[in-house]
């Protein structure tokens, strides 16, 4: 019995059944862990979806910013969805409210004392442990998992409050957790989080940081694996392993063996997604 963690996938279901195939997964014995963002730009969200969605609990997946954008849209009527063909047959497919179930009771933080890797999307505020982001993670899932979850929505969007603070409230709260767990990279000096970098980690300024990286980072007792950052490429520092290898933009498609981290599989992109 094995257990691999997998990058990003984004939609990109061919590259994600060649994995697979490379290591041998056998759904009778093995797991598998989704760092978040099954759907997205590939071209084939709805089969992931569906990929995914049928391994059961052999399969455990934490919410990428793109999977709660599909999740916001699918929530406004078809006249006020934005125009985006994978989507479109997500929602136009006979499973759709299965999936759609399904999609919206997934964790934003995943915990295996066991193995001893906890799992987010993108990263974690420099003053939360593990345990602090796993109880903050679940507040956003008992909104979205409830009736205020179509609020939620239309509130998750923005970048404001950048930095965490023990005493945020309301909607500014669970934005800000939403925000650290699915969408930083880098975090500057004072905890603010600039989302609007995307880039390598050479190009983050002076007294900015690698949210990963930041001094006054908490020290983790658990190994953590990750996506999200795909000009990061493949990091593996314990007890940071981020997996984004930008298999959507041309690169590739990386999974980890928990139990061994030495062992990483990846398989390239199909040509057509290479710039």
């Amino acid at each position: 019995m094995a257990t691999y963690a997998i990058g990003d996938v984004q939609g990109c279901r061919p590259e994600l059944e060649q994995l697979l195939e490379r290591i041998k997964f056998d759904p009778a014995a093995d797991n598998l862990w989704f760092v978040g963002d099954l759907v997205a730009r590939g071209g084939d969200s709805l089969g992931v979806l569906r990929l995914v969605h049928q391994l059961g609990k052999r399969a455990r997946v934490v919410l990428g910013n793109h999977d709660l954008h599909l999740l916001a849209q699918w929530s406004v009527s078809p006249a006020k969805r934005r125009k985006d063909a994978e989507f479109s047959a997500v929602f136009g497919a006979d499973d759709a409210q299965k999936l759609r179930q399904w999609l919206q009771t997934r964790p934003l933080v995943h915990r295996d004392k066991a193995l001893g890797f906890s799992m987010v999307h993108a990263g974690l505020a420099p003053s939360w442990s593990l345990g602090v982001a796993r109880r903050l993670g679940r507040e956003v899932e008992s909104v979205l998992q409830g009736p205020r979850a179509n609020k939620f929505f239309r509130r998750m969007y923005g970048n404001r409050p950048a930095a965490w603070a023990d005493n945020l409230r309301g909607w500014d709260r669970l934005r800000a957790i939403t925000n650290f767990l699915t969408r930083v990279r880098v975090i500057d000096k004072k905890g603010n989080a600039i989302m609007s970098f995307k880039g390598s980690p050479e190009r983050v300024r002076k007294n900015q940081f690698a949210w990963f990286d930041h001094p006054r980072r908490k020290a983790l007792k658990m190994k953590l694996v990750c996506g999200h950052w795909s000009a990061l490429g493949l990091h593996t520092a314990p007890p940071i392993y981020a997996l984004d290898t930008g298999c959507v933009w041309g690169g590739q498609l990386t999974a980890l063996m928990l139990e061994d981290e030495r062992r990483v599989i990846t398989v390239p992109a199909l040509p057509h997604r290479r710039r």
